[in-house]
Formats: C-alpha cells, structure tokens, sequence
C-alpha cells in the first residue's frame, strides 16, 4: 500500500475531511491557511486564505457548497468551496475551537475555549441571518461553559442532535430545537481529541489522552466497544463499509525530538470492530497523528501528521479479504 503524500501545510496538521461524494478532501493546519484536494490523484485544487492564526477545524456542507473553519485568530469562517471568497466572519472573544454544519445545511454551531478570563461557550447560528447581518447575527442557541475542565474539545452534529466531547472525558448530547441537554456519560478518563460518527449515525466513536477509543451507541450513550493503546490517541474512524476502526496518535508532540520514530508509536492501527482485534499497522509519518478520516467508500483513508504531511492511502486488495481470513465473516 503505497500513499500519496501531500505537502501543502508548513506546520502540523489539525483535521483532515473528506465531502460526502468523497471526491474532494479538505485540511486544515496550524499554518492559517486551509487546503482543498482532488481525493483521487492528491492534486491541491485551492486555498482560502483570510484567517490570521491556527486552522483549529473545519466541515463543509451537506451539498460542498459552503466551508466553515475555526481558528485560533479568534475568529469562525464561512467560505464560498468553489471560488474560495470569504463569504462571512464571526468573531469571537478567545479562539474558537471546532465548527460543524447541520446535516440540512440551514444552521452553523462552533465553540470557542476557556481562555484570557472568558469561559468555555459554544453557539447555533443560522445561515440566513448570518447572510443577512454578516457577523453580527444574533445566535438561536448559545451554552456558556465556565469550568476550564470541562471546555469542548470535539463537536459533531447529526440528524438526531448535537454531540459534544469535553476535556474531562464527558460526551454530552444536545437537543438543538428544544436547547436542553438529552444526556451525558463520562466515557473517558482524559482528554477527549477526537470524536465522529459512523457513516450510518447510530454510533460515535471517541479518542483520548487516556491511550483508548470508545465505541458508543447514539442513542443510549452507552460504550459498546472499547480500544487501548499504549500511547495518547489523537483521532480515531470507524469504516463506512467494514467492521474496521482506525486509531492515531503516538508519543506527545513536545517529546518527539527525544524519541526514535518506532519508540514513538507513529503508524496508524487498524482494529476489527466486533472483535476488538488488532488486524494491521501502516506506518509512514514521522510524528503524531493528529487526524484520520475514512473515504466515504471505504477503499481508503487519509492521515495528517505533526509532521505537516498529509498520506492519501488505498487499501490493498487484501485489506477486503482480511474479515474472510482471520474471522471467518
């Protein structure tokens, strides 16, 4: 299995994302600046330049219309896929941290961190307005969080509600049209990095500081699955096609000049879902994996490194027989 290496960011990668059709990838670093990508070849097909610090996350739309990003500039983007104009800014009082469309496009949620005396909030937008009023479009629902613990970290937002992933290991689910809070479950022991769904909606999976990924059941917020690994995890996916998961993380960014690459835990780890099982390892980057995304058709996946690498993979034809194999499914 033979990546395409992409080298479009100077420095680390902090979220990667495929559009729904999977033909286009869009990446965000801690260089400013957002990339977009042709997924089948890795040809960079553009910028959108306009923020002025960290790219901390991105989405983009239902229809690859409209691209929203989250920066540490204080500041949340909307921009134009196709042209790359900005179309709107919000501002904020500290950095805002993740951003998620709602699944039928209408509406905008992000969420800022604790920092420089303000807490925690995060905030529902509506596109309309913000089309409308530009930044200074009032929000439909806003939650202020004021204990630093429990800062968001991970956002999601689906069709049966909002998901959001907190630095003291909580998930909690949100109903949007009512503005109440339908659950939460402590599922962590650490820092929540990473949190996104199955491709059907009916699970999330987490990652954490606490070396494991979760498994959990949308609906009854209860884990079902559990991986461990001995270093932090930075991202973690579920296949779309496959009982797969695919966990990345590796030794902390601060101690990586101190660490051989193998020592360091670099590659990505793919496991059986139901069983729980190891089945394979790719290695390739030279630090931590910040972020890993699944293609919509399961034929491969995408990873962006500390390094400031991003590695397009295509799984062998292997890789298809692995279940057969080894499980007998």
């Amino acid at each position: 299995m033979r990546p395409i290496l992409l080298n479009g960011h100077d420095r680390a990668l902090t979220q990667v994302k495929y559009n729904r059709e999977g033909d286009l990838l869009f990446s965000v670093a801690k260089d400013q600046v957002p990339n977009v990508w042709y997924a089948d070849n890795g040809e960079r097909l553009g910028t959108y330049h306009g923020h002025q610090g960290t790219v901390w996350a991105c989405d983009v739309d239902y229809m690859t219309e409209r691209l929203v990003t989250a920066s540490a500039d204080c500041s949340m983007k909307l921009w134009d896929v196709e042209t790359g104009k900005e179309l709107v800014t919000v501002s904020a009082e500290t950095p805002v941290r993740t951003c998620a469309f709602s699944v039928d496009g209408r509406k905008v949620m992000y969420s800022t961190d604790h920092a420089m005396g303000q807490p925690c909030f995060f905030r529902v937008l509506d596109l309309q307005q913000l089309y409308q009023e530009g930044g200074k479009a009032k929000p439909v629902f806003q939650k202020d969080i004021p204990i630093k613990e429990k800062r968001i970290t991970a956002l999601v937002w689906g069709p049966d509600g909002c998901f959001t992933a907190h630095a003291n290991g909580e998930i909690v689910n949100w109903n949007i049209e009512k503005q109440c809070t339908v659950q939460y479950k402590s599922v962590h022991q650490g820092l929540i990095t990473d949190l996104q769904f199955k491709s059907d909606y009916l699970y999330l999976i987490s990652s954490s500081k606490d070396h494991s990924a979760q498994v959990i059941d949308c609906e009854t917020m209860d884990v079902v699955k559990s991986f461990q690994m001995e270093r932090p995890v930075n991202s973690a996916a579920i296949s779309p096609t496959h009982d797969h998961v695919i966990l990345g993380g590796g030794q902390e960014a601060s101690q990586v000049t101190t660490t051989h690459g193998a020592a360091g835990r670099f590659d990505a780890r793919l496991f059986h879902l139901v069983c729980e099982e190891e089945i394979g390892r790719i290695k390739g980057h030279f630090g931590p994996i910040n972020t890993l995304a699944f293609r919509p058709d399961g034929k491969g996946y995408v990873s962006g490194g500390e390094d400031g690498f991003i590695r397009m993979h295509e799984f062998d034809d292997i890789y298809f027989d692995v279940d057969k194999e080894y499980f007998g499914v």
